[in-house]
């Protein structure tokens, strides 16, 4: 069966895209995942895959044409499917469903009340969850900055949301006041699901959202944790629903399969009073542990219900739920590992030099640089002479990158973000510096924009701050290479035939191998080398 696709809306304030290229034809075979298009939004050009497979039947906006959110852009369906009614019949396919649903036909009937929307006054406005990038399926709100009952003003920041990406600021484009929130902070939607309605004071807005739906499934995803919260495993035991503290029952009144649901304060008052949450009677919704329950908990009522049996140790785990960076991190890694032929070269490089250089180029007043600034620089100069390592891989074709963005692996609480220093072979030194240090910072307080993390040709992972002497890494696709730093080693090497105390560190690169073969790497490595290891030729 034919799939229809849209243009997406791949940023928070896009409302028209322009394809800036196809990476598909019409005929060709398309995998979930396949990226279709290269799309330019008001932010950027953002790579757009497919999530249905077939074959790419029409292509609904050409190279260099704009269309608005939610146009036609292609199809995806069998090979030889007809989509003539597709193309050119929707308003006669809709006149005929229209008519159809005056027919007292059952099926209709029901199909007609699902898609059934609420009538919206005059001046109320529908917040949906946004997709905030291209990879974004759903969307946690992280902090909402504004509460029932507040004025908003168009631009304010109503909500922070997480992404697969990062957690980002979602401002209002309407002002009104604040009637209902679809979510609470830690929960969960679909895009488009609903996030919030916006509209004059005292409007009575419960209707619209009891009812409000699109496409005729229902978007509200919020409840979902708390259903997960409420399964449990197919045995005899009842659901809990008891919290009175004079039963055994109540003990467990709190766990589903062997977990334990408890407020994050709770949580963190029962691990300073050394308190076992599993003994702990919920009274809060669906049986949750919250602080009062910590509060009124006494060893003596502990004692009493579990009586002379007291276990000297006992199982215990906590479950964190994959957050949206995390997904994303393992489908993109996953995808990498496995469809990217991946190879290795190592190399060890003499240091004593670069020590010497970098001392006294932090000599210089109010300069500070690190070995890791050194490594960008020379990188990219030396992917300046080396353009197939600084290339990417499409199914028809090799893109060669004559422009240079070098992307810097930093570690967040997670998982792992790239902000890319554009141009870095044009920057110097304390330049490239200040940059990555105000992304790494910004990184690790989840203010990165999308910009910042998009269009790396190359990537640096560094662990030899953590004391890794060498490891390998999966390359960042689309990138075809990735250099993994390993730590700067004190050690006995052998300099003009006589053992002297020396210092190396150890590299190693990850290349794929439809686009960099052996000896490519290997003549860019030799490049680097010689930068690193003399790297007052950084400077001419």
């Amino acid at each position: 069966m034919a799939e229809v696709i849209n243009m997406p809306r791949l940023s928070d304030t896009m409302e028209e895209g322009t394809v800036a290229a196809w990476l598909k034809k019409v005929g060709d075979k398309v995998e979930e995942g396949d990226i279709l298009a290269e799309i330019e939004t008001d932010k950027a050009t953002m790579e757009f895959e497919s999530f249905y497979e077939g074959t790419l039947l029409h292509i609904g906006v050409e190279e260099g044409q704009t269309t608005k959110v939610d146009e036609l852009l292609a199809i995806i369906g069998d090979e030889g499917e007809d989509i003539s009614g597709l193309l050119n019949g929707s308003s006669t396919a809709k006149e005929e469903s229209d008519s159809e649903s005056s027919e007292p036909s059952e099926d209709v009937a029901e199909k007609d009340t699902s898609i059934e929307t609420p009538d919206i006054p005059e001046g109320v406005i529908v917040v949906t969850m946004p997709r905030l990038s291209d990879t974004m399926e759903e969307g946690t709100v992280a902090t909402w900055l504004k509460k029932i009952g507040d004025e908003v003003e168009e631009g304010d920041i109503l909500a922070e949301i997480e992404t697969d990406k990062a957690t980002m600021e979602f401002e209002s484009f309407q002002a009104g006041t604040l009637l209902h929130v679809g979510l609470d902070e830690g929960q969960s939607a679909k895009v488009d699901a609903l996030l919030a309605i916006i509209g004059p004071a005292g409007t009575d807005v419960s209707n619209i959202a009891k009812n409000f739906t699109i496409g005729g499934s229902d978007k509200k995803e919020a409840p979902k944790k708390e259903e997960v919260k409420k399964e449990s495993p197919k045995t005899n035991e009842p659901k809990k629903t008891e919290t009175k503290p004079s039963t055994s029952a109540s003990i467990t009144s709190t766990t589903s399969g062997g977990r334990v649901f408890a407020s994050p304060l709770a949580k963190k008052m029962a691990e300073e009073k050394g308190i076992n949450l599993s003994q702990v009677s919920g009274t809060g919704e669906n049986g949750r542990i919250v602080k009062r329950d910590i509060e009124n908990f006494t060893p003596s009522a502990q004692g009493a219900t579990v009586g002379k049996f007291v276990p000297m140790g006992q199982e215990d785990f906590d479950e964190v739920p994959n957050s949206n960076m995390r997904k994303a991190i393992a489908k993109n890694l996953a995808k990498s590992k496995f469809t990217a032929p991946h190879y290795y070269l190592n190399v060890e490089f003499d240091m004593d030099n670069a020590i010497a250089f970098r001392a006294q180029y932090n000599s210089i007043p109010d300069t500070k640089i690190s070995f890791n600034d050194m490594i960008v620089k020379a990188c990219a100069l030396a992917l300046k002479q080396h353009p197939q390592v600084n290339s990417q891989w499409f199914d028809d074709r090799m893109q060669l990158n004559n422009h240079v963005h070098i992307g810097v692996a930093v570690a967040v609480p997670d998982g792992l973000v790239v902000p890319v220093v554009k141009f870095a072979n044009e920057q110097s030194l304390t330049q490239i510096g200040a940059a990555v240090k105000d992304y790494a910072g910004k990184a690790r307080n989840k203010k990165l924009t999308l910009d910042e993390m998009e269009g790396s040709t190359f990537t640096i992972s560094n662990l030899g701050m953590f004391g890794i002497e060498s490891f390998t890494s999966i390359i960042n696709q689309p990138n075809s290479a990735i250099l993994s730093v390993g730590a700067i080693v004190s050690k006995p090497v052998v300099k003009n035939g006589q053992v002297v105390p020396g210092n190396t560190m150890k590299l190693t690169m990850a290349c794929d191998h439809r686009t960099v073969d052996g000896a490519t790497g290997a003549q860019f490595l030799q490049t680097l080398k010689g930068y690193i290891e003399n790297p007052v030729t950084m400077l001419v």
